[in-house]
Parts: structure tokens; sequence; C-alpha cells
């Protein structure tokens, strides 16, 4: 049978403590959950934090003795002069091939017109010696035309004596005659022997003019280089930036003299890469193309992707300018670290604002992360 109503809101109602505060059925069923959740979830949570630290160890390898570095390039002049004019500013950003700085050129002028006179005096010379040797060749044909009629007369000065000869035998002719031709025949011969001495003289003279030609033409050779490294001071005075880059450590200014090997500042490349100073206990799994990761301190919300590219074969002790000697005096045992290059992948728009000697820190992924490490370090950044 149903029961009134008022009894069935007294069954509803709960009970009440001898304090008068009212009881649930389910409160200590409940307080006991709490006190078993407690602990696991704490465990839960050592667990996480455990797999967050060591797990990543497994698979990668990271160092906070890293910064970034550049191939940076010492502006110097290769010539002494005033600076005329300078035309880049603190920090300021160039291209390759851009005009830096120009020096004054009139002095390197003036060398450079001297070198070309030099060179014409020298060539003038050459074309001198190759007109005596055409001479030469001419006094050789005058004396070989000497010879020829030489010959020709001492040829008749012999028919003359034969016939003489003859005349003198038989009495037809004189004994004077006959001397006459005999007397002939010896001048006639030594007139064609001192036109074959000029002759060898001519020819020997000919060897004498072309060696002075090759001196000549060996000055010429040497005033033509003189007037290439005039020509090569001038272009010194013009220093255009040998790549693209950004103006840093300016010390010159328009005006000062500046000698060669002097800096005149320096020239940031675009191309910057990170320098990571690993332990050698961490390069068992390393290798060139490996991904890393790369937090610069100064923005550290931005995370920005490398490769390795290179492994230093040597520590940096080992470079040192005082390298350890463990062979001498206590040895303890200290953990070496290697530089590692790090190439950046990301384009140079996000690295515009990092500069040489930045801090980074930089993790390279020896192995791909199992998928839960990756959820949890997503969790643990996020």
């Amino acid at each position: 049978m149903n029961e009134s109503p008022a009894r069935a809101l007294t069954a509803r109602e709960p009970a009440q403590s001898t304090d008068g505060i009212p009881q649930t059925a389910g409160a200590g069923a409940k307080s006991h959950r709490r006190r078993f959740l407690a602990p696991l979830l704490a465990a839960v949570a050592l667990a996480l934090v455990g797999l967050y630290l060591y797990v990543p160890g497994l698979y990668s390898a990271t160092t906070n003795d890293a910064y970034v570095d550049a191939h940076v390039v010492s502006v110097v002049p290769k010539v002494a002069a005033y600076v005329s004019t300078l035309h880049v500013d603190d920090n300021q950003r160039v291209q390759g091939g851009q005009l830096m700085v120009e020096l004054d050129p009139r002095d390197f002028a003036v060398a450079v017109a001297s070198a070309a006179a030099d060179v014409a005096s020298a060539v003038a010379n050459v074309a001198n010696v190759q007109a005596r040797i055409d001479e030469q060749q001419a006094v050789i044909g005058q004396n070989e035309a000497a010879i020829a009629g030489d010959r020709s007369t001492l040829e008749f000065a012999q028919q003359q004596l034969d016939r003489y000869g003859s005349l003198a035998k038989t009495g037809f002719g004189t004994a004077e005659r006959f001397q006459q031709a005999q007397s002939d025949i010896g001048e006639r011969q030594a007139t064609l022997n001192r036109d074959l001495a000029a002759l060898a003289a001519s020819h020997a003279h000919v060897a004498v003019l072309n060696t002075e030609r090759q001196q000549a033409q060996a000055a010429v050779a040497r005033q033509r280089a003189a007037q290439a490294q005039a020509d090569l001071n001038l272009s010194y005075t013009r220093i255009s930036a040998p790549e693209a880059g950004t103006v840093a450590n300016r010390t010159v200014e328009a005006g000062n003299f500046v000698q060669p090997g002097q800096v005149l500042f320096a020239l940031v490349p675009d191309k910057i890469y990170a320098t990571a100073n690993f332990k050698e206990t961490q390069l068992t799994g390393m290798r060139p193309a490996q991904l890393a990761i790369i937090h610069v301190d100064a923005f550290p919300s931005r995370r920005l992707t490398g490769h390795v590219d290179s492994i230093q074969p040597g520590t940096g002790a080992q470079f040192a300018l005082l390298p350890p000697e463990n062979a001498t005096g206590n040895f303890v045992k200290v953990v070496q670290r290697v530089p590692v290059k790090i190439v950046f992948d990301d384009p140079p728009e996000e690295l515009r604002w990092v500069a040489p000697g930045m801090s980074v820190e930089v993790e390279v992924r020896l192995t791909e992360p199992p998928a839960f490490v990756s959820f949890i370090t997503r969790l643990f950044r996020s």
C-alpha cells in the first residue's frame, strides 16, 4: 500500500549527526577514492617527468655549450692611402660586389702613367734594335756582293797570269808584265779575304743584335709587369664587398690614412651556422645530415631547424694554445668536448636577427623519437 507523503518525505531526509551536521551515505567512499587517487596521480606525474628527462637521451643529444658562428671577413686595404669616400655605415647591409671604400687614387694614377711611359720606351728600344738588325742584313748583302766581285776579279787576274806566263815563255811577253800579273793575283786574293772577314763579322754582329733584341723584349715584359702592378694598385683604391653581408665593428672614417693590413671593419656574411660543443660521449650515434633543433637564447619562443654538417676531427683542447699533456704528472680523466658544425635550414628571413656570438641550445636527433615521447615533449613545452 502507498505510504503517506509525510512518511516518504521523512524517509528522504538525511540522517542527522549528534552535532546537527547532515551526513551522506557515499561520503566515506569518495574520501577513500581521493586518498587512493592522490598517490596515483603523483606517481604518474613523476613517471612523466622521468620520461621527459630520461627518454630523450635515448634518441637525441643536447648541449647548451653552443654559439652562432660565421666566416667573418675582415676588410683590409692592400695599399697605403687616405680614405677619400666611405660608402658604408655601422651595421649596414651590403650586397656582393658593392663599393664600400674609396681611397685617394692620385698617386697610383701617376704611377700607372709612368709605367705606361716606361713600356712605350722599352717597345721603342725593341724597334730600334730590330732596325739595326735589318740594317746589318743590308751590310751582309753588301759584303756578299763585294765578295762576288772579288772572286770575279781574282778569276780574271788568274787568267791574265796564265796568259802573260805563256807569252813570257815564248818570248812575246816581258818578265815585268808577268810579275805584274802575279802581283795582281795577290792583291785580288787579299781583297777577297778582307771581304770574307767583313762578312763573317757582319754575321757575328747580327748575333749580338739578336741578343740585344731579346734583352729589349725582356725589358718590355718587365715594364709591362710593372704597369700591370701599377694598374692593380690603382684598382686596390676601390674596396668592394666580397659577398653579401652586414658591416660590423667599423673603425675607419673618411679622411683617415690607412696602411696595408689594417682592419677597417668586419663583414658578417649572410650564411651563418652554429658550433655546438658536444661531449665526446654524445657522439656515438651522431652523423652528418641528422636533424638538429636550435633554440636561440635571445628568442626563446622561436624554434629553428638545421642539420649536422660535420664533426671536427679533434677536441677543442687539442687545438688550444696550450694543449693538455696527459703523460706528465697526475692524471684526472675529464670528458672532452668536440665542436660540431650545425647548418641552418631555415630561410634567411628567419635568421635576420640571429648574429654570430649568440648563445643557442642545440638538440641533434640521433633517431626518430617514439610517438608517445613526442606527445609528452609537446605537452611539457606547451
